[in-house]
């Protein structure tokens, strides 16, 4: 199943994808779930598709996708957690995984515009798999974690490499309006059962810039919710992004930083594509 939430002017919706349209939540449906979030923290989701009106297909051409979440309380990122991108940053294999945050406002929808900011030139491209959370994780083991997964989408986490290394502390570089995006539907887990048998790419203007099966984590999706429940509560909505393989823009040579008019598409497999236009920030002024 495919879940999304959309933007309809001042409205944020959601609705169920199918191959022949979008089944969006009735005004009814609404008020009993606002958001998608709401559906899943109600254990809501296996009932949908019988709560949606099949006459009302609308053309996903025509809509505005919104973050899979759009508010999401809990954006957590895990960094370096492929083998080659941890060699291509210089680093060592980490005895735990290195987590930083995203704020919400820092993420956009599917087919939305992300943005360079004024600050940098140094604008990169890192494609990820993301968890979503569906049950309340606290002190989860990984042999049972994947009980407290909603589904999986695709994650941008565009990177603003010179703010990134101002210090130790990736937040600044990571957390720019609008830098990334999460999307563009949440495929839940009765269609994945196994998320170490995705491959995940990352194109610019179509070429292929980053590729790796997701088997290839240094810690994968189980452990990874192991270790984040277990200092802080996870809840239905949280994001949780897992990392991104090597090829990213700054450890090429010369370095490949996005620019105003590249396409950034995140594809990964049994989920689909996440696809935004990078845009310059205007100047206020």
């Amino acid at each position: 199943m495919k879940l999304a939430s959309f933007r309809d002017g001042a409205l944020t919706t959601w609705g169920l994808v199918q191959a022949d349209g979008v089944q969006l939540a009735t005004s009814s449906l609404r008020a009993q779930f606002p958001e998608l979030r709401d559906v899943l923290a109600a254990g809501a989701v296996a009932g949908i598709p019988a709560l949606l009106a099949p006459e009302r297909l609308r053309d996903p051409s025509s809509l505005h996708f919104a973050p899979v979440i759009p508010e999401p309380a809990r954006i957590l990122c895990v960094g370096v957690n492929y083998l080659a991108h941890i060699h291509e940053m210089g680093r060592e294999r980490p005895d735990y995984p290195t987590l930083f945050t995203r704020f919400p406002d820092s993420l956009v929808g599917h087919r939305e515009s992300i943005v360079r900011p004024r600050l940098s030139t140094h604008y990169d491209y890192e494609g990820e798999l993301a968890i979503v959370i569906g049950r309340a994780a606290r002190y989860v083991r990984a042999e049972n974690a994947l009980d407290h997964v909603a589904g999986y989408t695709c994650f941008l986490d565009g990177s603003v490499r010179d703010w990134q290394r101002h210090t130790t502390q990736f937040l600044p570089g990571k957390n720019f309006p609008g830098t990334g995006s999460c999307g563009p539907w949440l495929v839940t887990t009765d269609e994945i059962s196994d998320p170490d048998s995705l491959v995940l790419q990352t194109r610019v203007n179509g070429e292929i810039l980053q590729r790796a099966p997701i088997s290839d984590l240094c810690f994968d999706v189980r452990q990874i919710i192991e270790y984040c429940s277990g200092f802080c509560v996870l809840n239905p909505g949280d994001i949780i992004a897992t990392g991104t393989p090597s090829g990213v823009g700054f450890a090429r040579t010369p370095p490949r930083w996005l620019i105003p008019g590249d396409v950034v598409e995140v594809d990964i497999s049994g989920i689909g594509v996440l696809c935004n236009k990078v845009i310059d920030e205007e100047n206020p002024s």
